[in-house]
């Protein structure tokens, strides 16, 4: 996927400044459901989603493969697996821009490097925080740590709870999706895959 970066000009008081458009567009869909963009409790409101919606998507902005590129060599002879769990992250749907909250589990098998555990989940939040689907999602996690880490294995498992679902359409909460996505060993040996989805408690 090839994004675009935008700079966002500041207005005096730090804020982003929200072009007319944008700020008239949300007005309209206020309209649109039968509400009067005018009264006082919503004449603020346009900016204010506009700008929450630069936050929510701020990923557009990041190259997530970025939080990759300083590694470790010296790991003292470590090759086992290396896992974060429970990542906590939140997204949107990319058909109806609902949220998607849930977590991540990433696991790599290091070859010759390693990277801070942060960098993993700096790594999730970028890809989240732009519009997508959740299968989607999980593929790009998984590819970037390949490409960049080059290590022997690396498994990306997501459960999360889709508002789309949950608050519209078939109006059925409490159901989750799980999505994985599986490289290298963890994809090719069956006991690899085992003994990461135990540490992952799958």
């Amino acid at each position: 996927m090839n994004i675009q970066t935008h700079h966002f000009s500041q207005e005096a008081s730090g804020k982003p400044h929200v072009p007319q458009s944008v700020e008239d567009a949300i007005k309209t869909l206020i309209e649109w459901v039968g509400d009067d963009p005018a009264r006082e409790g919503l004449v603020d409101t346009p900016k204010r989603v506009a700008r929450a919606w630069l936050e929510y998507c701020r990923g557009y902005q990041e190259d997530p493969a970025y939080h990759l590129t300083r590694t470790f060599d010296e790991v003292g002879g470590y090759d086992e697996i290396v896992l974060l769990k429970d990542i906590p992250f939140q997204s949107h749907c990319e058909h109806h821009m609902a949220p998607i909250i849930g977590k991540a589990h990433i696991a790599y098998l290091p070859k010759n490097r390693v990277v801070g555990i942060s960098k993993l989940a700096r790594v999730l939040h970028g890809y989240a925080r732009r519009l997508q689907i959740q299968e989607r999602l999980t593929n790009e996690v998984a590819s970037c740590i390949w490409q960049h880490l080059e290590p022997q294995a690396v498994a990306v498992v997501i459960q999360a709870n889709h508002a789309c679902m949950s608050a519209r359409g078939v109006n059925t909460p409490g159901v989750g999706m799980t999505t994985s996505c599986m490289m290298g060993v963890f994809r090719s040996d069956a006991a690899a895959r085992k003994e990461v989805m135990s540490l992952m408690g799958l």
